[in-house]
Parts: structure tokens; sequence; C-alpha cells
């Protein structure tokens, strides 16, 4: 399954679209996750953001509970698309 966190984008065709970290950790949990795309800035401030998805997956890899799906980052937020995307290289090795 190929998952897209976003609050405002269109869903890519085949991707199975997520608003926010909640859901796209459910899916994470199931093991069925090939790809995630993630977003930084989810909604208007008051929910978490894309990165609370990575630190989640790097507990949940580093305790074994699940494989590394790989990760993308399509994010226009400058400075929290660098730090996704060093996070998710830290995750994927």
């Amino acid at each position: 399954m190929r998952v897209f966190l976003d609050d405002s984008r269109p869903t890519p065709e085949g991707w199975v679209r997520v608003y926010w970290p909640e859901e796209a950790i459910t899916l994470l949990e199931t093991e069925e996750v090939e790809l995630i795309s993630l977003d930084y800035d989810l909604g208007d401030g008051e929910r978490r953001t894309g990165m609370d998805v990575l630190v989640w997956l790097e507990t949940a890899v580093a305790e074994g509970r699940i494989d590394a799906p790989l990760i993308r980052i399509h994010s226009d937020h400058r400075f929290g698309r660098i730090k996704m995307q060093m996070m998710a290289e830290a995750i994927c090795g």
C-alpha cells in the first residue's frame, strides 16, 4: 500500500489518502505500507505534523515492531522538509 499524508493536495492515483498523523500511524501498524509520502504542515496548526509520523516510525523500527517502509517527503515547508528528509534517511539507513 502507498500512503499519502496531506491535508490539501490532491491524492495521487493509486495512493491511500490520510489527513492526520494518527491515520498514517494506524496504517503503518498493519505493516502493509510499502511507501509513505509525508507533508509537514497539516491543517491549522492545532494538529500534529508529518514529523510526528517519523518520530513514531523511528521508535517502531528501532524496537523491531515494524520494518521501515520507503519514505518520501513532499512538503513545501523548507525547514520542515529538510528536517524530515534527514530523519527519513536515518530511519531507512
